[in-house]
């Protein structure tokens, strides 16, 4: 029968989509990533819209684009949109589309990414950022599939999957009234949870051997981890997850001159020895809080990097948005 014969397409699908490390390029073996698979290769199978959950740097965009890739559309484009890094007025043109005139600079029309994906999929990362004037739009071009451009009294027709991924808690903004409650159900009809990275240890490994594979492939020297230093990789929690450990690898990897990478290689919270603290007046270590510390850290790595934020926000091992996000609090403090 039908159903059969898309059951075992579906489990050829799945096994040749399944690497020795993972699923697609996701590397992971943990019991937990087995479960994931399973859901990522009957998400692709469906049209409707996923929300993909997990803490910054657990790797949404990967599974976004292994729902998509490994679906029967993955030649169609696949076109990521980080709603937490454009203003909101940009979204809306950006998501839309405009017409010639409908703002200063719009000196011709412009099809929206909604449109532009036509049979593909637009990927919302960081859903949870929106204004919720725009959340309404988003919900009604769901709902209706079509899009009204900015500037425009037309609609156009639209065909494209939407997936979304959040670092914050949702539910929680529903109840606050920060998150539209239809809009909140419309995308929550398959749900996804990536876990942690504390939340898999034993991936860690094999986290760690992929990383430095491709180091030594791009730097042309082979590097490897002594079991010191693995010791303290596995102990570490990783509040950064895998995004931290890969930047971690990438600096250990630029520090360190011999072929193996050595406890004292790794940055100082994973080995946890303790930096110089700023001291006070008596020379008596100062007690600084942690988001001074954070911002202490952020600002001053992209003074150093002469004003490149999206490097910073790598070498620190946190998302640009995040990153964006920080810098918008500082802003507003000072």
């Amino acid at each position: 029968s039908v159903h059969m014969k898309l059951k075992s397409e579906n489990r050829l699908l799945r096994e040749k989509i399944k690497s020795k490390q993972g699923f697609g390029s996701i590397v992971g073996r943990a019991p937990e990533m087995e479960k994931l698979y399973r859901i990522i290769a009957k998400a692709a199978h469906s049209n409707h819209p996923v929300l993909i959950l997990g803490e910054s740097g657990t790797g949404k965009e990967m599974v976004a684009r292994a729902i998509h890739f490994s679906g029967p559309f993955h030649a169609k484009p696949f076109i990521p949109v980080d709603c937490g890094s454009l203003v909101p007025t940009l979204i809306e043109s950006e998501l839309f589309g405009y017409v010639k005139g409908a703002f200063t600079g719009a000196v011709q029309s412009r099809d929206g990414l909604l449109a532009i994906a036509e049979g593909g999929t637009v990927f919302l990362d960081e859903i949870g950022e929106l204004p919720v004037d725009l959340q309404s739009k988003l919900l009604r071009a769901i709902q209706e599939r079509e899009v009204r451009p900015v500037g425009s009294t037309k609609r156009i027709p639209i065909n494209v999957r939407i997936l979304a991924a959040t670092n914050r808690d949702l539910e929680q903004a529903v109840a606050q009234g920060g998150f539209r409650r239809d809009l909140y159900f419309r995308l929550n009809v398959l749900s996804l949870r990536i876990p942690a990275l504390r939340e898999r240890r034993q991936d860690i490994p094999l986290l760690a051997a992929h990383f430095l594979e491709r180091l030594s492939r791009t730097s042309g020297q082979e590097r490897s981890l002594s079991d010191e230093a693995m010791k303290a990789l596995l102990a570490y929690d990783w509040p950064g997850n895998v995004r931290e450990l890969e930047n971690c690898l990438e600096r250990a990897g630029a520090f360190t001159t011999g072929p193996i990478i050595q406890v004292n290689d790794l940055p100082s919270s994973i080995h946890g020895v303790r930096d110089g603290m700023p001291a006070g007046g008596d020379g008596a270590a100062k007690i600084i809080t942690i988001a001074e510390l954070e911002k202490h850290t952020i600002l001053g790595t992209i003074a150093q990097l002469n004003g490149d934020k999206l490097m910073a926000a790598r070498l620190l091992g946190i998302g640009k948005t995040t990153l964006y996000r920080k810098l918008k609090e500082y802003a507003s403090q000072d």
